[in-house]
């Protein structure tokens, strides 16, 4: 027999050992504080001054942020298209599946994980196709979440780590892996063919690479200064630099050298009805207590009990600051979700040539 609410109370026991290690002891109020204010010191930049680093604050984003998300989101921090009726955890189980089957990934293959996060989609792409996997990551908090992950799974003698950006590769040399995929990684380049040819330069001739990027669709208007807003709203609490169109995308990864196979928001369905990418931040999706997590009112219920945690030293204090960071940035995914203008799932599958 279940006890009521003990899975969520394990739930609330691994969030707080989560954050005391992301945070290390740090002043989480001052960092969200300071992560809040990136946009302005971005600005200051453009104007003239110097020191500002956007893969720092990327970095600080999902050291802040990590935790949380996997706590409302899952251990595969990416975006699905969804199916009514169908759970967000198998959205992304199906989303996942299909990329291992446009990449034809087969065992023996040695595969590149692109900005992989805690290794979500890795340990499916590990477990379900038989690959070996180098997941390359920035941020070494992740990374470590990532290794516990893999070993607790069974896996992490299939999986190798690089903490590096993947912007400078430089510890893989030429050609190295079969395959490669980036999933809501790339969308932080400061320059996104850069990007895509350090990518392209350690794939094998003949390599397919996969890749889903958030993105303006094709509805958004730079004339527009409500769309704008929106934009500048979503860039700010995602931490994006900038946010790339269909067809920016697609010109960077031909000029990276690829040839771009396929490439299509897959938010919007072929056939039959689907739901809306934002659903479960804006109202229940799934179970009740993971939705509770991801809907307005379970978020600034979250703050509320955050605020008591800290009080009661469970929580590192400032995290509740951090959740008011995403509660901001989730009402910017729904905002710009709704008024059809952007969209995380733009899916690409290009080739290396031989």
């Amino acid at each position: 027999m279940r006890i009521p609410f003990s899975e969520d109370l394990v739930q609330f026991r691994k969030l707080s050992s989560g954050l005391k290690a992301a945070y290390r002891g740090s002043d989480a109020h001052h960092r969200a504080e300071r992560f809040d204010g990136w946009t302005r010191r971005a600005a200051a930049e453009d104007a003239g001054a110097t020191g500002y680093d956007h893969t720092e604050t990327v970095k600080e984003y999902y050291d802040l942020c990590s935790e949380f998300m996997v706590f409302g989101w899952g251990e595969s921090l990416h975006f699905a298209p969804l199916s009514p009726g169908e759970s967000l955890a198998d959205s992304k189980i199906r989303h996942q599946r299909l990329m291992i089957a446009k990449l034809e990934l087969r065992e023996g293959m040695t595969v590149v994980d692109v900005g992989c996060g805690i290794g979500g989609p890795m340990r499916r792409v590990v477990r379900e196709a038989g690959v070996r996997v180098v997941g390359v990551n920035t941020n070494e908090i992740q990374l470590e979440k990532a290794r516990s992950l893999n070993a607790e799974a069974g896996l992490d003698h299939m999986v190798d780590y690089l903490a590096c950006s993947f912007m400078d590769m430089r510890a893989i040399t030429d050609g190295t892996f079969d395959r490669g995929y980036a999933i809501e990684s790339t969308c932080h380049a400061p320059d996104k063919a850069a990007a895509f040819t350090e990518i392209y330069r350690v794939l094998k001739p003949g390599a397919l690479f996969w890749g889903q990027e958030m993105c303006m669709t094709d509805r958004f208007d730079p004339d527009d200064s409500r769309h704008l807003a929106l934009k500048r709203d979503l860039m700010h609490g995602i931490a994006l630099n900038d946010i790339a169109t269909f067809d920016n995308g697609n010109r960077a990864l031909e000029t990276a050298g690829f040839q771009v196979i396929e490439a299509r928001d897959r938010a919007v369905g072929e056939s039959g009805p689907t739901t809306p990418w934002y659903q479960p931040m804006e109202t229940r999706h799934g179970t009740l207590g993971n939705a509770l997590r991801r809907t307005p009112l379970g978020r600034k219920s979250l703050i509320g009990i955050s605020r008591l945690a800290e009080a009661l030293r469970v929580f590192p204090k400032g995290s509740a600051d951090v959740i008011g960071l995403l509660d901001r940035t989730a009402n910017a995914y729904v905002a710009g979700g709704r008024a059809g203008i952007f969209t995380p799932l733009y899916c690409f599958l290009a080739r290396k040539p031989r």
